[in-house]
């Protein structure tokens, strides 16, 4: 099967088994597709699902959002790791309500110049929200592409190529081009996946270049993660949490997380939620930005 015809076999697959997701029922708006792809770089489809239902039902617009304040925002976000995402997301809500009357933007180039939105969340939104034909392209797509297409075990770095080899993949209607979007990320994230794939039931098992090839490994050259246990993250996130917990009033500096055993990480990680605005500092008092 030429990867052209990929489509053929996975939007079928898709329709047929595809998980049942908030942000796959028909008449989800543009604005809940744009939090719901906040929350989920980098953090699990189970701890997304009710977070977002909280965080919409609380702030169904853009404007309801805009007009609360930030530290609102980081209190909501609770333990979803990455919390600039929280403050980068009030900061589009508000220039979404300043700029565009409330409305999420349809067109490409104007999401991408909202705060915190990149290429993926952008061609996300507009595909998904709005009905648009591009490509769109996460790690399981691209690790999709790498195997069934190139014959390697893992993708590269992320690229710009990457945009052009999926958009080689569509098909020519938005509908079924939107269904394939999403059926490459389906595949990648249940079959297709990092450490154990199931190429038994991958539906385009008989076309894989991967497998024909015997799975060959090939070298994994994207940046590593660096272990949270220990972490700077780590200690930032207690940061906020105490933070959090503390309520408008904020904490005395020195009380927040004095237990925390590596002072020196203690101070640096409370340095750096300064310097990305995540906390306000009031004379001795830590709090959430106001």
């Amino acid at each position: 099967m030429p990867s052209l015809d990929l489509a053929d076999t996975l939007v079928p697959w898709f329709r047929a088994h595809a998980r049942d997701l908030p942000w796959r029922r028909p008449g989800y708006g543009a604005w809940s597709t744009l939090v719901s792809e906040f929350m989920l770089q980098q953090t699990p489809v189970a701890r997304v699902i009710p977070h977002l239902e909280a965080w919409l039902e609380r702030w169904p617009t853009p404007t309801a959002l805009a007009d609360d304040a930030p530290a609102e925002a980081v209190r909501q976000w609770a333990n979803l790791g990455y919390p600039r995402r929280a403050l980068w997301l009030h900061r589009a809500a508000v220039e979404i309500r300043d700029r565009h009357e409330g409305v999420v933007p349809r067109d490409v180039d104007a999401l991408l110049a909202l705060t915190g939105i990149g290429d993926y969340t952008a061609r996300a939104v507009a595909v998904f929200a709005y009905g648009d034909r591009h490509p769109v392209v996460d790690t399981n797509t691209r690790r999709v592409i790498a195997r069934a297409v190139d014959g390697r075990a893992q993708p590269g770095p992320p690229h710009r190529r990457d945009l052009e080899a999926m958009t080689a993949l569509l098909p020519e209607t938005p509908a079924e081009a939107a269904a394939m979007n999403a059926a490459a990320m389906e595949l990648g994230q249940v079959v297709c996946t990092a450490r154990a794939p199931r190429c038994d039931e991958c539906p385009v098992r008989t076309s894989c270049a991967w497998l024909a090839a015997g799975r060959p490994e090939t070298p994994d050259t994207r940046r590593r993660q660096a272990r949270y246990e220990g972490s700077d993250r780590q200690a930032r996130g207690a940061v906020l949490r105490r933070l959090r917990e503390a309520g408008p009033d904020g904490a005395a500096q020195d009380a927040v997380i004095a237990e925390w055993p590596d002072r020196a990480q203690r101070d640096r990680a409370i340095l750096s939620l300064l310097s990305d605005g995540l906390v306000e500092t009031d004379g001795e008092l830590l709090r959430l930005p106001r």
